[in-house]
């Protein structure tokens, strides 16, 4: 879909995703009986966003994500991300195509934005680099932190 786009382009795209981070999960391989944690205490979810320039906004996603609260997290990070990372008046916007993304609501709020969207397509969560960036952030966090529970992240 983009193979000619140059390389300007791509320098002001901004990356956008979200992840679960699990705090005592695969990426933390000690074995050691715990009690059962209630609730899903273990993880925590996290919406972010980069650019060629570096790293956007990092928001902590409270409870399960519906569109609203995703138009809400885009409301509160994206223009911010975009005016720290001087992506300029010409910048793309990159999300996936999660049902809270393409919902109709979402997208009558992005139409009213008037950010520019880059056409991604379906089920190609690989292709994004960001993920990459959630790759290094999961593997600190089983490294160096080490949190006891979610109010330690």
């Amino acid at each position: 879909i983009h193979v000619d786009k140059p390389q300007k382009f791509w320098d002001r795209v901004l990356w956008t995703d979200e992840t679960k981070l699990e705090l005592f999960g695969p990426m933390d391989q000690r074995c050691v009986w715990r009690r059962k944690t209630k609730h899903g205490g273990g993880s925590i979810m996290l919406w972010g966003c980069f650019a060629s320039a570096g790293t956007g906004k990092l928001q902590r996603v409270q409870g399960t994500m519906n569109s609203l609260q995703y138009q809400e997290i885009l409301d509160d990070n994206v223009m911010q991300s975009v005016t720290n990372l001087r992506l300029g008046r010409r910048w793309t916007f990159q999300q996936d195509n999660d049902p809270k993304h393409t919902s109709k609501s979402t997208r009558a709020w992005l139409q009213i934005k008037g950010w520019n969207i880059l056409e991604w397509p379906s089920q190609s969560p690989d292709l994004n680099p960001i993920e990459n960036l959630w790759w290094d952030l999961k593997k600190a966090v089983a490294v160096l932190c080490k949190p006891k529970n979610v109010t330690e992240t």
